[in-house]
């Protein structure tokens, strides 16, 4: 058979493209903001994870500048031989202080981060226990160790239970959770995986890539959100979503730091991070030091939303962070909506199986500390109106 067949065979791209509802790849031709340019026409952003809305911040692209003119454009070369720079340092060391960890590892990307954690402290007798709605990234990174993964129900504290009392008690267990879950918005039940964890002698690594600017004491993520920093061994983020940049991390103790920087393939045989990205996420993290009033700004605004999108009679999955799904059922009118959004000028990103049931696609919303209440309210009034067209109302 031909290698290529199972890409000829694949026809749903075009069925989609010849309903005219195709949704992804639209050209931004602006900055990353609360209103941008998109394909030649005015969009109210509801679909970013530039939740602080650093990346149009002066300081943060002064910095980034400055660290392009001082040490060019790349490193060519990983962390382990000529690719650390000064600003790498700098970063661990300030991003670990805020985090309170011993220490902190970079990666190139956050997916990487994920990949490298997982796969260097997962051997071939442990057993990783993932979250069934966790990050595409952590599944990649089970799939890549060498150990087993067992799967609970989202946020199914009786299942997680279940799936621990399967595991042999000689073999190494990590319990890997998303702190915030990217689609849903809801937030993993940390203090219950806490326990669980005590009573089964297993780890526990949180996924903080939505929580870290978002939830938290002054923006520090899900564990400082319920008070529990000293029980989660291992934090894991990414600078492309709070803070502006591109690039992830793995704050936990020193030896953990240690053993993963020296047995982390995708750490060890990956090009570093940027000189001006280093520098962004240097500058965004202080910012937001400086600054924790944004993260009650981006918890005002989504609040807003919320009440907004309810008061209008729009059915939306409640949480209590910045993202916000709106519920549109089947896949088809979830596309066809999203289509007719973007025509009258509002961004938002369709959620579609498998990241879904297949009746319970979603469209998801985001916001950013910097949308206004003026822009919520036109976006609001455009969501409500085409979703009555579809008989979405109550």
């Amino acid at each position: 058979m031909d290698l290529f067949k199972k890409c000829q065979d694949f026809t749903l791209v075009k069925e989609i493209q010849s309903m005219g509802i195709y949704p992804y790849f639209h050209a931004l031709e602006s900055r990353q903001d609360v209103e941008v340019i998109m394909e030649g026409k005015r969009r109210i952003m509801l679909g970013s994870n530039n939740y602080l809305g650093l990346t149009t911040d002066p300081d943060i692209v002064a910095a980034g500048i400055a660290a392009f003119e001082r040490y060019g454009s790349g490193c060519s070369g990983s962390r382990f031989l000529n690719g650390t720079l000064s600003l790498h340092l700098e970063l661990e060391r300030e991003l670990a202080t805020f985090l309170r960890k011993d220490a902190v590892v970079t990666f190139s990307t956050g997916f990487q981060s994920n990949l490298g954690i997982i796969s260097a402290l997962v051997g071939r007798n442990d057993y990783v226990l993932c979250d069934r709605e966790n990050h595409a990234s952590i599944y990649d990174g089970c799939k890549l160790s060498y150990g087993k993964m067992l799967r609970y129900r989202h946020n199914d504290m009786e299942d997680l239970e279940r799936q621990l009392q399967k595991v042999p008690e000689s073999a190494g267990k990590l319990i890997v959770t998303d702190g915030v879950f990217s689609m849903g918005g809801d937030i993993a039940k940390l203090p219950e995986i806490v326990a669980l964890a005590k009573a089964y002698g297993a780890r526990i690594m949180v996924d903080d890539a939505h929580g870290l600017g978002v939830i938290g004491e002054g923006g520090r993520g899900t564990a400082s959100y319920f008070g529990l920093e000293e029980e989660v061994d291992i934090y894991m983020g990414t600078f492309s979503k709070s803070l502006a940049s591109l690039g992830g991390y793995m704050a936990a103790s020193q030896e953990v730091a240690d053993y993963v920087r020296h047995n982390s393939r995708p750490f060890i045989f990956s090009a570093s991070i940027t000189p001006a990205s280093c520098a962004v996420a240097l500058a965004a993290l202080r910012k937001l030091c400086a600054q924790p009033q944004l993260v009650d700004q981006l918890s005002q605004i989504s609040g807003y939303m919320r009440q907004k999108l309810l008061e209008a009679g729009v059915k939306i999955r409640l949480s209590e962070t910045p993202i916000i799904p709106i519920f549109t059922y089947d896949a088809i009118t979830t596309l066809t909506i999203n289509k007719e959004l973007y025509e009258a000028g509002v961004y938002v990103n369709p959620v579609l199986p498998p990241a879904t049931p297949e009746d319970q696609c979603l469209l998801r919303t985001s916001l950013m500390a910097t949308h206004t209440p003026s822009l919520i309210d036109e976006a609001v009034g455009i969501i409500a109106q085409v979703l009555k067209r579809h008989g979405l109302e109550p």
